[in-house]
């Protein structure tokens, strides 16, 4: 088992950057991560003016993957998540879909158990995911707050335990980096963070040279989702449906017409994030009902 340490991190995902670990297809890694806020929030009294931005959403790496080459996709499927045993969740004008109406910034520390996060009193069920996952872009690097067609700060609630991201490969060995973990976030992420929490992920890495997928793209066991961030939620819904329709007429003899009546009757379209620079929005369908 290979694993990279919460110590090497980057804030701009781009083929530039210099890989800390290399392997190959096939491998099982651990990535360590740290919280969004790089570790400086550790009690109420830390707040949004306290911490300095230029270390928020740190994502561990990157890998360096032998045999990805652009052009290909990267298979990774997230084995296990272990969290730390609290987070926190901020509020601050500004931020979030409340960014005009808050009139002064707050944090909530919540601890976090095996079955559920406990906030102010209420037990939330135990959601954890991966905020931030994501390959080098093709062109200029892009900040690890920022998501596009690389990954990045997707915010998706799909990407848990079992679940299946397929990326592009930008640049020679994909140098895929993950982080900004959380035990629970709503989809839409409202007030602009989840329960914020470090810990590790065990991912299997696998290069996918005969791709068909539109990416990003998410595999689970119930459940096929096309991922599209762009700078307006309508923006993103229009790509996230058009990459769903590619889709099932791949895997039906639907016409384009009768796939998208397909998804009317069968596809879900939903907000993964709506506060981060670019917006995220996925439209998902039922593997059992497409593939009859």
């Amino acid at each position: 088992m290979e694993k990279i340490s919460r110590e090497h991190v980057i804030f701009e995902m781009n083929k530039e950057n210099k890989p800390v670990l290399t392997v190959d297809s096939g491998t099982n890694v651990i990535f360590e991560t740290q919280d969004c806020f790089s570790g400086e929030v550790q009690t109420e009294a830390d707040t949004v003016s306290s911490i300095d931005f230029s270390k928020v959403n740190p994502a561990t790496g990157p890998l360096y993957i032998k045999g990805a080459e652009v052009g290909d996709a990267l298979k990774v499927t997230i084995r296990r998540i272990t969290l730390d045993d609290q987070g926190a969740v901020l509020a601050a004008p500004g931020l979030g879909m409340f960014a005009e109406d808050i009139e002064k910034e707050e944090t909530v520390i919540g601890e976090v158990t095996e079955d559920a996060t406990f906030y102010k009193g209420h037990e939330i069920p135990l959601r954890k995911m991966v905020g931030v996952i994501g390959t080098a872009p093709a062109g200029e690097g892009v900040n690890t707050g920022t998501p596009h067609d690389h990954g990045g700060n997707l915010d998706t609630t799909l990407l848990t335990e079992g679940a299946t991201l397929y990326l592009p490969v930008n640049t020679p060995g994909a140098l895929l980096a993950m982080g900004d973990m959380h035990s629970a976030m709503g989809d839409g992420e409202i007030m602009g963070s989840g329960l914020e929490v470090a810990g590790e992920i065990e991912v299997t890495v696998e290069v996918v040279k005969e791709n068909n997928y539109p990416l990003p793209f998410v595999e689970t066991e119930d459940l096929y989702a096309t991922l599209a961030s762009r700078e307006t939620m309508e923006e993103a819904s229009k790509v996230a449906l058009d990459h769903m329709v590619e889709v099932i007429r791949d895997k039906t003899d639907l016409t384009f017409n009768q796939a998208g009546m397909f998804l009317s009757l069968a596809g879900d379209l939903k907000v993964s994030q709506a506060v981060n620079p670019n917006k995220t929005m996925r439209v998902e369908v039922r593997k059992d009902i497409l593939e009859k």
